[in-house]
């Protein structure tokens, strides 16, 4: 293996071939701080051209190719095994905004880009790049786009999938798939851009990539909802969707405990209510008349709501430092559950109309096999997409509920099928889902993503181990 560390030092240079463990070791723990592995050389290209030539030398010495952006996934999907057998490929110098086209509304940049920075040189394009999460400093346009990321903006523009055009890949054999192609129309044989996004590099190295841009509204406004039940939350979405339109851009469900929670652990975070609610909805338009305009058509719509018994208070935000306070409480509750301590996550996706039931009927489940489970139930109400954790009971241990893991997925993850569900909404398969996903994909979809991965990937170079 010495001959190919030093070729790969002749092809990228000796000080981006990383192989002492102090430099090494930001690479190999996941962003939770639940698994490590180990790597025999992270390596760090700065061109599609490098990662092309990095590629055919791991293809040469049948090398393994773990790629990385950020490391923010909750999957283990950018981790490398304990072998140490596998090379990391970190495509954080491929930091390039290539292009701007304010008129096709496209921006194209490299892999490796900061998502808020590109979302800033939209911004300074006079344009609006909508896809937000809440990793969003850290994370990197790469791997949102091979987890398909979705955000809190999927309601109104969709998952990363929607908001790409085109692609600049590195196949496993080291060729440059050269997709770039900023077009809305296509039609010219099979979609080689979707086979990569959400492949989760076991496909190929998404190198660049053609982005889709918006104009920018001119007029956000934000409320808070308190409603009596998620059924009440569904009732909400569809006087919102009806009375506003394409203009509802975030749709956000809350349960009390989640801010509860927040209180806890962020005591400068009051719930600007006088009595606590069993829930709560965080909802946005985006309008594209005028200021005065959204004002209006938030104030009615939540009017009407009061007026029809579907919500019980509401505040509406007349300033952006109110609109960030509302979006505070939402973005909090992943550092009020880490606060909390470790608990058991679950990115499901289910159909819209069934989302109530699927919380009653889940909670009740869990009730009667972990009695005293706490249920942190959030997410993307307008798109199906609930991050259903399970905190642990208060008179249990961390550490011995964690051990019941594989018995809570079971509960969890067969009342998301009974529902016609998926067990990943967001958050992809990695090694974490990858057994949940044998489980729960039928036989023929499983043997044609093996099949496409054979064929693509015949040596298995790419983040084995990794979704199949």
């Amino acid at each position: 293996m010495n001959d190919f560390l030093e070729a790969c030092r002749q092809t990228i240079g000796t000080p981006h071939v990383l192989i002492d463990a102090d430099e090494t070791a930001p690479y190999l723990t996941d962003w939770r701080r639940r698994y490590t592995g180990k790597a025999r050389a992270v390596l760090r290209p700065a061109s599609t051209d490098e990662v092309a030539a990095i590629v055919r030398l791991c293809h040469q010495f049948k090398v393994a190719i773990v790629p990385q952006g950020g490391n923010t996934g909750l999957v283990l999907g950018s981790i490398p095994d304990d072998s140490g057998t596998a090379i990391v490929l970190t495509l954080t110098r491929m930091n390039q905004i290539r292009a701007i086209d304010p008129v096709n509304h496209t921006m194209t940049v490299e892999a490796g880009c900061i998502l808020q920075r590109v979302q800033q040189a939209a911004a300074d394009a006079d344009c609006l790049f909508p896809l937000s999460l809440g990793s969003e400093g850290s994370c990197t346009i790469g791997g949102n786009l091979s987890s398909n990321a979705g955000g809190t903006a999927v309601l109104r523009y969709g998952n990363a999938r929607e908001l790409c055009l085109g692609l600049e890949v590195v196949t496993p054999q080291g060729e440059i798939l050269h997709g770039l192609r900023g077009l809305r129309k296509d039609n010219t044989g099979y979609d080689l851009r979707d086979l990569y996004i959400g492949a989760e590099g076991t496909l190929g190295i998404i190198t660049a990539a053609v982005l889709k841009l918006f104009p920018v509204p001119q007029a956000q406004r934000t409320a808070l909802a308190a409603l009596r039940s998620p059924d009440d939350a569904l009732r909400l979405l569809m006087l919102v969707q009806r009375r506003c339109g394409s203009a509802l851009t975030g749709f956000e469900l809350m349960s009390a405990f989640c801010l509860t929670l927040v209180g806890k652990h962020f005591p400068h975070m009051r719930l600007p209510f006088a009595e606590e609610h069993t829930q709560y909805v965080l909802l946005e338009l985006s309008d594209s008349e005028s200021e005065e305009h959204a004002n209006t058509l938030l104030e009615n719509v939540i009017g009407d709501a009061l007026e029809q018994d579907i919500i019980q208070d509401a505040i509406v935000a007349s300033s952006i430092a109110q609109s960030k306070s509302i979006w505070d409480f939402r973005e909090h509750i992943p550092l009020a559950q880490a606060a909390e301590g470790s608990n058991i996550k679950h990115d499901v996706s289910l159909p819209i109309s069934s989302i109530g039931e699927f919380i009653r009927s889940t909670d009740s489940l869990l009730q009667q096999a972990f009695p005293g489970a706490r249920m942190v139930c959030y997410g993307h109400l307008g798109d199906g997409n609930l991050h259903y954790n399970v905190a642990h009971p208060e008179h249990q241990s961390n550490s011995s509920f964690l051990a019941q893991q594989v018995a809570v997925n079971r509960v969890v993850h067969d009342n998301v099928q009974r529902f016609n569900g998926s067990i990943s909404a967001e958050h992809g398969i990695g090694v974490l889902n990858r057994d949940e996903l044998q489980r729960y994909k039928s036989e023929t979809e499983m043997t044609l993503m093996r099949t496409l991965k054979h064929a693509l990937d015949p040596l298995n170079i790419m983040n084995p181990g990794k979704l199949i």
